[in-house]
């Protein structure tokens, strides 16, 4: 786990580093909470895992912390009609199944033949650098394992 997490590291301060900005110990902390357990938490969730390790950490300096990883393309911000934003640190294309009974948000792969389909269908002379597709519904009563 210790390499993973130095791993972790080097890319947040490389990335950092790249926009001019430093790495502080309480954006490590910040980034380290949402790669820990990848299950799109809030801002307000994520404040409450990090005050526990740094209780100094305020709010604000959470939020602050999170806009310069979405900056950053670290992490990013996923939105659900009315509800808080939540934070994914996936990158790689792909979709959410938000089950709306839970509140448990799963990452859904897609196939790149499906995003290149998808891509196809924009008017002529579009381009689109993301695509942002989300299911909302509920899982079944015995839920099949989904992919984390």
């Amino acid at each position: 786990m210790a390499h993973t997490t130095t791993h972790h590291s080097d890319d947040l301060a490389q990335r950092l580093a790249d926009s001019g900005l430093r790495n502080t110990p309480q954006r490590e902390l910040v980034y380290q909470s949402i790669l820990a357990r990848r299950d799109h938490p809030t801002a307000e969730e994520i404040f409450a895992r990090v005050k526990a390790e740094m209780p100094t950490i305020s709010l604000a300096t959470v939020y602050n912390c999170l806009e310069t990883l979405i900056e950053c393309r670290l992490v990013r911000a996923v939105h659900f009609e009315r509800a808080s934003t939540r934070y994914c640190p996936n990158l790689v294309p792909h979709a959410h199944f938000h089950d709306s009974k839970t509140g448990v948000t799963h990452d859904i792969d897609l196939p790149e033949e499906l995003l290149a389909a998808l891509k196809k269908l924009l008017p002529e002379g579009y381009t689109a650098d993301m695509i942002d597709i989300t299911y909302h519904g509920r899982g079944a009563e015995k839920p099949e394992k989904l992919k984390d």
